[in-house]
């Protein structure tokens, strides 16, 4: 799997307003800003990542996924 790959593929599953990924091809990080995370504490904004990817965890297709989630107003205030 490449980058883009698993970027399309979270970006299918929910709505980012900013996506980035980076990996080696079994370990990956993400930094992901969704609107979808109002809310909702970091294990449940994680969680909703995975359901994205659904069982390419369970099967190692991605082994590992270190992720940085904000919201829009998180991710502003970086700024």
């Amino acid at each position: 799997m490449t980058a883009e790959q698993l970027q399309q593929i979270i970006a299918s599953g929910l709505s980012c307003e900013h996506l980035e990924v980076s990996g080696d091809g079994r370990h990956w990080s993400a930094v992901i800003v969704s609107p979808e995370f109002e809310g909702k504490r970091p294990i449940a904004r994680h969680q909703r990542v995975y359901a994205t990817l659904g069982e390419r965890m369970k099967t190692d297709e991605v082994h590992a996924l270190s992720m940085k989630t904000f919201t829009p107003a998180e991710w502003a205030a970086q700024a």
